[in-house]
């Protein structure tokens, strides 16, 4: 039986009339469906797959229907699933059929991103005995949750460093000790630091020049050595400056688009810090979602490092503040600030890695993606901006912004 829900697929092909040879399986099919559930009785025990891809097929003049991609239901943990990767990712899942659990601490998440299908726990990842209890019969982790702070690291290493990379290893413990099969690692652009030749590729040495990227990648070795020693599929996704609905745009510490918009819903002017030269390319979030799914389920990728994202439409930071303000009729006159200590210049990740493994394709442009965030922002309202997290270290190198709460 074929119903029209979104639920999960391990490789099987069948056909209407021609059932296995190992088994006398048989498959009524009533409609046909992407993405459907599917019921076979096999010895009069019916076993359910999910997310399968059935097509019609007509060979001499006889119809058949042929069931591929089939995989079981999981179970599966987000952290960080409050944020803006981890909602949409929750949501992706949920929609193929999956149970989803999450956690988050809201320091960088909203609670109505929440999906009211997962099963949350505000809690933080730092506690070990919780995450064990957690992840108790969870078939993959996706590991989301960070103090994506790049900037702010410089100044608040503590905070950001404590949850990175020590988060990182107590999900790390956790995940081998309830026998996950795969961890999908959530990295960072920031990994790369400053190389000679744009866009990154992920064959390049890592040269993180902020305490962010240092602690990103010093996750990545701790996953590589404790998942090889244990024996648990790893996967790490380098993902680059996502934007889209539901991102944080009350934070004046990051997401660069998001507070644009915000400031000139207020009629506010928008700060570029130095000379606004500063190049990216901006991810779409519905175009990571794709991969990341792909990175959960996909056979022989053990081990890999994966950017995802786009690498079209390289643009400096001003060229976007004057975009966001063509979109919103806004009368741009930027305000320039100092630059920042230790920013990247020139930083874009390529993404022939993912075409040639998924086949992949940017489907939203950045136009598009950022006229969806106005669009959310303006519905949601615009915020005043929350000061809600420490500067550690404030000295004559601690930007203005921040020091002086100019937001």
């Amino acid at each position: 039986m074929f119903q029209e829900e979104n639920k999960s697929a391990d490789s099987l092909n069948n056909s209407a009339d021609q059932p296995s040879d190992q088994t006398n399986n048989q498959a009524n099919i009533q409609q046909e469906f992407s993405n459907a559930k599917v019921t076979i009785n096999v010895d009069g025990k019916e076993l359910i797959f999910n997310n399968a891809n059935i097509s019609k097929v007509q060979s001499n003049g006889q119809e058949t229907f042929q069931i591929s991609q089939l995989r079981k239901k999981k179970r599966i943990f987000i952290t960080g699933v409050a944020g803006f990767l981890g909602s949409h990712l929750a949501d992706a899942l949920l929609k193929q059929g999956h149970e989803v659990v999450g956690c988050d601490n809201l320091i960088g998440g909203y609670m109505d991103n929440v999906p009211d299908e997962v099963e949350f726990y505000q809690v933080d990842c730092r506690y070990l005995n919780t995450m064990n209890k957690l992840m108790k019969g969870c078939d993959i982790v996706y590991h989301t949750a960070c103090t994506a702070y790049e900037g702010l690291s410089v100044f608040s290493p503590h905070l950001v460093c404590q949850n990175t990379s020590q988060i990182s290893a107590t999900l790390i413990t956790a995940a081998i000790t309830n026998k996950v099969k795969r961890f999908v690692y959530c990295s960072s652009m920031a990994r790369y630091g400053t190389q000679d030749v744009v866009p990154f590729t992920e064959d390049m040495t890592p040269k993180p020049q902020d305490p962010y990227g240092i602690a990103k990648y010093a996750s990545e070795l701790l996953l590589k050595n404790l998942s090889e020693v244990h024996g648990m599929e790893y996967v790490i996704a380098v993902p680059h400056n996502i934007i889209g609905p539901r991102q944080k745009y009350d934070d004046p510490y990051r997401n660069v688009a998001s507070i644009m918009i915000n400031l000139m819903l207020q009629g506010r002017q928008p700060i570029i810090y130095g000379d606004g030269e500063q190049k990216r390319c901006f991810s779409f979030v519905e175009d990571d979602i794709d991969c990341l799914l792909q990175l959960g389920f996909k056979d022989g990728l053990n081990g890999e490092i994966i950017n995802i994202g786009p690498d079209e439409e390289f643009i400096s930071i001003n060229e976007l503040a004057k975009t966001i303000a063509e979109l919103l009729n806004f009368d741009l006159k930027p305000i320039f600030m100092p630059g920042r200590p230790q920013e990247v210049k020139l930083a874009s990740c390529s993404a022939n890695k993912a075409r040639r493994l998924f086949n992949y394709s940017t489907k939203v442009t950045l136009r598009e993606g950022l006229q969806s965030m106005i669009d959310h922002i303006k519905a949601k309202g615009a915020k005043k901006f929350r000061y809600h997290l420490d500067l550690e270290i404030i000295n004559e190198k601690t930007p203005k912004t921040w020091k002086n709460r100019l937001f």
